[in-house]
């Protein structure tokens, strides 16, 4: 369930960012057409002039050609977005690493945040046809849509951990113990599928330090390559009877003809 939930949440705050930015849905028969022709076919927008935004609208087309350009203007449009963010936070990934538990209320919470402001810039409602008011209902149709394929039916849930299905049924001190403070990453897959992939055992910050390191050490090795050769022989310090013609005074003494 909390995992169904925080992908219908980051669901509505993709399409509620586009709200922002570019008004209501247009209806089905009017997406990806142009000006001319919606005015060759003689379509009408019913919706636009009855979901006008709180404290009116700028116009921003938008290029994808799903939604009325009829945009909130800046202050309404900052309601949206603070609250895009306070949901996403409430439900974040990032809560693990401040040791709190994510919860079906809190899931419930940030829909309800999501749904409040929609309310205070749309109080009229949306459009029937917009995803975010499917959303709310519980009406979307993600047949057909690579979010459809994320979501996981309870019957078809399956709980993984190093490469094991966790049984249900059976406590969890059965597979890893009954040490409280052990930490473990359990992946939920749909059932049919196998195993998922393991988590890496390297984080994406240290496997790009450790790219650096070895490229920085690859160069340091290609400029030794360049100079593998003898003409270190040619050099001072490689002389070993350099310090016997200094003592006897012929270190400078160089043989040929004058020139």
């Amino acid at each position: 369930t909390i995992y169904n939930g925080r992908l219908k949440i980051d669901r509505i705050c993709t399409e509620m960012g586009e709200l922002a930015e570019h008004g209501t849905f247009l209806p089905i028969n009017m997406q990806g057409l142009t000006d001319e022709q919606i005015e060759e076919l003689k379509l009408k927008d019913e919706w636009a002039e009855k979901c006008i935004p709180s404290g009116g609208y700028e116009f921003k087309m938008d290029e994808m050609g799903r939604r009325n350009g009829r945009a909130p203007n800046q202050s309404i449009k900052d309601v949206l977005k603070k609250t895009i963010e306070e949901a996403k936070a409430l439900i974040s990934k990032k809560q693990v690493q401040a040791s709190v538990c994510v919860t079906t209320e809190m899931v419930k919470d940030a829909l309800d945040q999501l749904r409040g402001a929609v309310m205070i810039v749309y109080p009229m409602g949306l459009p029937p046809h917009d995803p975010i008011r499917a959303e709310f209902e519980e009406k979307e149709d993600l047949e057909g849509l690579q979010a459809g394929k994320l979501v996981i039916e309870e019957s078809e849930a399956q709980l993984w951990w190093a490469g094991k299905e966790l049984q249900r049924g059976k406590k969890l001190s059965d597979y890893v113990g009954k040490n409280e403070k052990t930490k473990i990453v359990v992946k939920i897959q749909k059932r049919g599928q196998g195993a998922p992939a393991r988590e890496p055992v390297i984080s994406e910050d240290e496997q790009k330090q450790m790219m650096m390191h070895y490229y920085r050490r690859q160069e340091q090795l290609k400029k030794l390559n360049e100079n593998d050769d003898e003409s270190y022989l040619d050099s001072d310090w490689s002389d070993r009877y350099a310090l016997k013609r200094q003592f006897q005074g012929v270190k400078d003494i160089k043989w040929g003809p004058r020139k």
